[in-house]
């Protein structure tokens, strides 16, 4: 049987955890190395309702991509994420930045589902690559481009600005990404396709003439569970893993 530490030492591997930038807060969080597991829950956040989905399957290890510590607690209730997984018995693993950047992380993902190809790094940040650059099969306008990127993430809507300019250049950056505008104009890109961005972000991109496409965070990111999950069975084939059907960032649109 395999235990959590060897679980925690292939994503390491695979996105090393002290490539996470400085602010960042990754690794097991909650539990201990030497514990052995058989059933294992993936989610890009840990809330309460993921970790009642975990007990019910008899995981005994939650992977997520947002840290369920993130700054220091200055108090932990009884009915909450973390004191229901210390009461049952359930480690947590948390892969955040180092997997935005890694190889075959959240961006790389975010890119393989757009289609797009000849991928090049956007920027850099703590001399780590964040962001992606890469090339659609044909030209598109904003809006054919909006269309398409609502349907390959399954997003129930998109927010995007429009421009006169046809798309063949793309960046993507997962999460917060709007800082990197600047970059995307340098590197000539005609679209940004990112998690949010600030009003002030997209006022600059209209003065750079690149459309914005944004899909909101969750939908920016969750692309990285299904590509992890079947990266951790190959892996590890006597330990079943399970993408969490109860979790959404609860966002709706009228």
């Amino acid at each position: 049987m395999n235990n959590i530490g060897e679980i925690y030492d292939y994503i390491d591997k695979i996105a090393p955890f002290d490539t996470a930038l400085s602010f960042d807060n990754v690794g097991l969080l909650i539990g201990e190395r030497d514990i052995n597991v058989s059933k294992v829950l993936l989610a890009l956040d840990i809330t309460k309702p993921v970790c009642e989905e975990a007990k019910n399957l008899g995981a005994n290890l939650i992977i997520s991509h947002h840290p369920i510590i993130f700054k220091p607690l200055k108090n932990i209730a009884f009915n909450g994420a973390v004191a229901t997984l210390i009461k049952n018995d359930i480690s947590a693993i948390c892969a955040h930045t180092n997997l935005d950047i890694a190889e075959k992380g959240v961006n790389f993902q975010l890119a393989k589902k757009l289609g797009l190809s000849d991928l090049s790094i956007l920027a850099f940040e703590e001399n780590n690559p964040i962001g992606l650059l890469g090339y659609l099969e044909g030209e598109m306008t904003a809006k054919e481009f909006a269309t398409l990127v609502k349907e390959k993430l399954g997003c129930e809507s998109v927010r995007y600005t429009g421009t006169n300019k046809n798309i063949k250049k793309v960046a993507v950056c997962s999460g917060s990404g709007g800082s990197f505008i600047e970059n995307a104009y340098e590197k000539s890109a005609d679209a940004f396709v990112i998690g949010e961005i600030k009003h002030s972000d997209i006022l600059k991109a209209n003065e750079f003439c690149i459309t914005i496409v944004d899909t909101g965070h969750y939908k920016s990111e969750n692309v990285i569970i299904e590509p992890l999950k079947n990266m951790l069975s190959e892996k590890f084939p006597n330990i079943n893993f399970f993408t969490s059907q109860t979790f959404s960032d609860e966002i709706h649109y009228l």
